[in-house]
């Protein structure tokens, strides 16, 4: 599933209406559950607020609670302010104060912005202490969990995107049974290109979007990293990336991955 900026108007929420007020803003980002966020210009702190409807399955408290945990160590957004009604939930965030890695900017000097996303998930790994994360994102936790969907007949296909050849479902489940011996850190949980925030220079300066964040494999970040700079700044840019994480690539744990990634 790919997001980014819508490409007509969208309706805006009742809930969401009301958190706005007068306040100017814009839609920034639809993903393909629904989900929506907006930029509220604010004349204390501008913000962000991200809305997902209650059919996304997103549980926006899990993000929370994640954010306000990994705060401590790296630089992610300031929640200030979280709630859910029978249509879905929000939370909204302060602005970082610098755009995201596939902006136009961004996009502009492929090999600048994929050295910052080497260089800030580097970072990311080295300062998220796996001795006392409460969150799971490991290989088994999340085999089973695609597992019980094929198990259920909710996953039927598979529709791989760019930049990867994989197998039919079947196949891929028969992959996912051969769990590489895991190299641990605290995984950021999507890291696609966008999820990192760089600055004017290019410089990396945090990271958004860690409602997935838990205890994997450094692969399970890297493989989709690499891969999303294929759909964000064309192909060729993952051995850019490898090299500002300061890491060989390894086949095996790609392949890996991004089958597991792609079918959740």
């Amino acid at each position: 599933m790919i997001a980014g900026p819508p490409d007509q108007p969208v309706d805006v929420p009742t809930s969401v209406q009301r958190l706005i007020g007068a306040r100017s803003f814009d839609v920034v980002w639809l993903n393909g559950l629904g989900g929506l966020t907006f930029r509220i210009e604010d004349p204390v702190h501008n913000l962000f607020l991200k809305w997902t409807p209650t059919s996304s399955g997103i549980d926006l408290d899990a993000e929370r609670s994640r954010l306000e945990w990994a705060r401590t160590f790296t630089p992610v957004p300031r929640v200030i302010d979280a709630g859910k009604d029978e249509h879905g939930s929000w939370m909204m965030s302060e602005e970082m104060g610098a755009s995201h890695a596939a902006s136009k900017r961004a996009t502009a000097d492929p090999k600048k912005a994929s050295i910052a996303v080497g260089l800030g998930l580097r970072a990311l790994h080295d300062a998220l202490p796996v001795a006392t994360c409460p969150f799971d994102w490991s290989a088994q936790r999340r085999r089973h969990d695609v597992l019980a969907r094929a198990a259920s007949g909710e996953l039927v296909s598979v529709a791989w995107l760019e930049g990867f050849e994989g197998p039919e479902l079947d196949g891929a489940l028969v992959e996912l049974a051969d769990i590489p011996n895991e190299d641990l850190v605290v995984c950021h949980g999507d890291a696609c290109v966008p999820n990192t925030v760089i600055d004017a220079a290019g410089n990396w300066v945090a990271h958004v979007d860690l409602g997935s964040l838990g205890i994997g494999d450094r692969w399970a970040d890297l493989a989709v990293a690499s891969w999303s700079t294929v759909w964000n700044y064309g192909a060729n840019w993952a051995a850019t990336l490898y090299d500002s994480y300061g890491i060989e690539p390894d086949e095996k744990k790609i392949r890996y991955y991004r089958i597991l990634w792609g079918l959740e």
